[in-house]
Formats: C-alpha cells, structure tokens, sequence
C-alpha cells in the first residue's frame, strides 16, 4: 500500500476552518468555498480527500451535508468524512452518497454494536476509528470529555473490525510545533491495521518521520493551508 498524504478539509459554518487543538472557536484558518478548496488539492494531486463536520462534532447540526455530497460529487477522488456520525443512519446516508469511508470515534466507544453492524453491512474497509488523544487518552464528544482508553488499547479492541485507524494528536494539533513521534511509534507497531497520522504535521521532516514509523500515510490540514508545507512536495514522500 503506497503512503499517503491527504489534505483536510474540515467544515465549520459552511466554511473550510483549521481548528488550534480542536477547540471550536479557536481558528486557526477560515476560508470560503470548501468545495472549491477541495477541488484545488484534486488539482494538485491529491488522491483523497479527509473531509470533518466540525458542526457535527460539535452539535447535533448536519448543515454541512451538502457541501459533503458535492465535494463527493465534484472530485474523481476517494472522500473520508467524520464528525458527528453517531448512528447506523448517520453513517448508511454518507455511504450511500459515495463516501469512501467514514470516520467514528465517539459512537464506536459508546456503542461497539455500531461497528460490527457497519462493517457487515458496508465492508470493514470503509470503516475508520478515530484515535483523538490528548495526554494519552482518547477523547471523545468533540475531544470535550475524556473516554478513559488510550489509544493503543482501544486499536487493539477494534483491529479485527475496521479498515484502518486515524490517529490525531490533540497535543500538538494545529499548533506547527512538530510531531510527537513515541506515541505514533507505539500505536503502528501495536496493530497490523493500516494508521493515518494527523496532528502537528508542520514541514516536510514531520511527514517523513511518520513514514519511518510504518504508518500509512498522514493528513494535512493547517501546514499546507499555513504553506509551511507545499502540497506538492509532501505528495513526493508518498512516491518515494
């Protein structure tokens, strides 16, 4: 499987936001037409797209499932959406629109069943766990509350039931501080499942290192929006 690099586009009040360590007010870029921008990382080379309902996650609110469904429709690319998806509903309505795969964190922990019925359903290749740690636990409701797992033990309790894993690194997310490498470390040797690193990937280095770790691939979010990171740069790590 070749490494890799996938821009974010995290959806906020119909905006393309960066958030500084998930906290919801806190921006870190705010632009308008997320469509658009989705469509210039395709144009750039992007072969996915990594796709949060920051509303979602935050709320109740599905506002942004529109500019989801034309993003999956504007774009010849694989899409994975998170954010908010809390039922079998939830997640069957994205997939049916062609999301390629989704995202859960919250709901998985809460309700196990979930996943299982998920990857019987739909394969468990296009299901994804969401891994948001800080200070070693996982969080969860919009990274407000704490789930009482580490992210380790949780991988291991899911490894045989989804697709891969997206670990973020609430710590550093946002903040162009660099990557804590011991976690990522300790995470990708723990399961043979494929894990997508996200969380203070700031330049080139960073990108590199998490290859060197065995991950399969990072996402990207304020770093190329911030352009400490050139897109098209990063995209040549995966080739090499």
């Amino acid at each position: 499987m070749q490494f890799e690099v996938i821009p974010a586009v995290d959806l906020k009040g119909g905006r393309c936001v960066q958030l500084v360590q998930g906290v919801k007010n806190n921006e870190a870029v705010s632009l308008n037409d997320p469509i658009g921008m989705a469509n210039h990382w395709v144009c750039e080379g992007a072969r996915r797209l990594h796709v949060i309902d920051l509303d979602g996650a935050f709320s109740e609110e599905k506002k942004n499932r529109h500019i989801i469904q034309e993003i999956v429709r504007k774009n010849d690319v694989p899409v994975q959406v998170g954010g908010g998806i809390r039922s079998f509903e939830d997640a069957s309505k994205l997939l049916k629109i062609g999301v390629d795969r989704i995202i859960i964190g919250t709901s998985a922990i809460k309700d196990r069943s979930l996943v299982y019925r998920l990857s019987e359903e739909f394969s468990k290749d296009r299901i994804m766990i969401a891994l948001d740690t800080k200070g070693g636990e996982v969080k969860i409701d919009g990274w407000t509350k704490g789930s009482g797992i580490g992210p380790k033990e949780l991988a291991i309790k899911f490894k045989n039931d989804v697709g891969s894993f997206l670990f973020t690194n609430i710590d550093v997310e946002g903040l162009l501080s660099g990557i804590k490498m011991d976690p990522i470390k300790d995470l990708v040797s723990s399961v043979d499942v494929p894990v997508i690193v996200a969380g203070g990937i700031s330049h080139i280095d960073d990108i590199k290192k998490v290859k060197s770790t065995g991950a399969s691939g990072v996402v990207i979010g304020t770093a190329i929006y911030k352009k400490t990171i050139v897109f098209k740069e990063a995209l040549k790590i995966s080739k090499d």
